[in-house]
């Protein structure tokens, strides 16, 4: 008689992520609940917006120019579609990555997003416990409220890396990395896209810009060589006797208030120092340099020993020059469709990029993911992992810390799902035949 085989084994709570985070809505559906954070992206954004005042929402959900770039995101992954397999049975997925040396529990980590302030006065660390919480490492934006060595501690069980915009200021690039390798940040993220502010009518219309209002200002307003270039402007301005050129009006004075607000120390401190103004006109003249070439990024290998990450690649060959420079991982990315209108959708140079650059290279994917399908999609194209940004930041408009986590769990469970559904087995492997290229798209 031959030899009975055992049945497949049931999935642990661990290895259905998915199928857990159905059951527990679905639990609460019986006694009547209604999950707080929509489950769809759709939802999700009707109610963030709603949620958010016009200024933030201009500028957490706004794109450049006619906004082209943010529907060539969408439109990309239309072109591409999941070709399920079935009777694989395989019961047990494993959602996790080996990425920098690091296993991490999912190819999922938090985008850096700029001046969340907006949103919530305390974003920065309402993220960084969101992303302690659910496991997934967030990287801290150069452009945020809160210094990254109040996020790191509010985060002391997580992993965090760390977003740098090169200054014009050499002295102040060689501080803000000092300060990330000695908050434990993991990685270095360099920011390639944004030499310059793009050309974004939601903000503009607005005459919005929040950096201008002390906003988003926090890891600079807390570094002390960004403190000296102030002390420097200020002492300078004193011994010219130059005056003041601002015209006295209430949005004047309004935004005087903000800045004042919004700077490290007392209030009525600041309300009679020249610091908060000069902090800001300071930041606006020197926090990214137009001029950024591959020879600065050269010299980034004898300045940190933290991995290097190089966030904005959308062409091959500059994908080539990064990795001729030695880094660590490369981010595609078009900056969520904020700085380039028109510009090649993130999805389409992923699959470019990694032909180019063939399998071994560490690749990161940015722009347009909204989904769990969409974060499978893209591994199946070529990368090894997922920066997740406005749909996070949406779900910390409608409820805080708890939408942030909500939006991650549900991200995760759809990523685990689908991967049950099709027969994939790992995400750091899943099969480029699942997907197939529509032929009418």
């Amino acid at each position: 008689m031959p030899e009975q085989s055992s049945p497949p084994a049931e999935p642990t709570a661990t290895e259905g992520r998915g199928r857990a985070r159905q059951s527990a809505i679905y639990r609460d559906g019986v006694l009547g609940r209604r999950p707080s954070v929509p489950t769809d992206f759709a939802e999700l954004e009707r109610r963030a917006r709603r949620a958010s005042s016009a200024k933030a929402w201009a500028y957490v959900a706004g794109g450049a120019g006619e906004g082209q770039t943010m529907r060539n995101n969408r439109a990309a992954f239309d072109r591409w579609s999941i070709v399920p397999r079935m009777a694989h049975g395989e019961a047990v997925r494993d959602l996790s990555v080996d990425l920098l040396g690091t296993r991490l529990p999912t190819p999922l980590l938090l985008a850096p997003v700029g001046a969340g302030q907006l949103i919530d006065p305390d974003c920065d660390l309402h993220v960084a416990r969101a992303a302690e919480a659910t496991g997934v490492p967030y990287i801290f934006t150069n452009q945020g409220g809160t210094p990254m060595e109040q996020a790191a501690a509010a985060m002391p069980g997580g992993r965090h890396w760390m977003q740098l915009y090169w200054s014009t200021d050499e002295g102040l690039v060689d501080s803000l990395i000092g300060r990330a390798e000695a908050s434990g940040a993991q990685a270095l993220v360099v920011t390639l896209d944004t030499t310059l502010l793009g050309w974004r009518p939601q903000d503009l219309n607005l005459g919005s810009l929040p950096f201008a209002q002390g906003k988003g200002i926090g890891q600079y307003t807390s570094d002390p060589r960004f403190r000296e270039i102030v002390a420097e402007r200020i002492a300078a301005a004193k011994s010219s006797g130059a005056a003041s050129d601002v015209k006295i009006t209430l949005g004047a004075i309004r935004s005087l208030l903000t800045m004042t607000r919004e700077h490290p120390g007392s209030f009525w401190s600041n309300l009679r120092s020249p610091v908060p103004r000069a902090s800001v006109e300071t930041f606006l003249d020197i926090y990214s340099n137009p001029g950024l070439s591959w020879d600065h990024l050269e010299t980034l290998r004898g300045r940190t020993r933290l991995p290097i990450v190089l966030k904005g690649i959308l062409h091959p060959d500059d994908a080539r020059r990064a990795l001729e420079l030695g880094v660590d991982a490369i981010v595609v990315s078009n900056h969520g469709g904020r700085q380039v209108d028109r510009s090649i959708a993130s999805l389409d140079a992923l699959v470019s990029v990694r032909d180019a650059i063939g399998p071994e290279p560490t690749v990161l994917f940015d722009s347009g993911i909204r989904t769990g399908a969409d974060v499978f999609m893209a591994l199946a194209l070529g990368a090894d992992a997922c920066l997740l940004g406005r749909p996070y930041m949406y779900g910390l408009a409608v409820a805080g810390q708890q939408g942030v986590e909500d939006v991650i769990s549900n991200i995760i469970a759809e990523l685990d799902l689908t991967m049950a559904l099709t027969g994939a087995t790992h995400a750091g492997a899943i099969p480029g035949d699942l997907v197939v290229a529509n032929p009418s798209r």
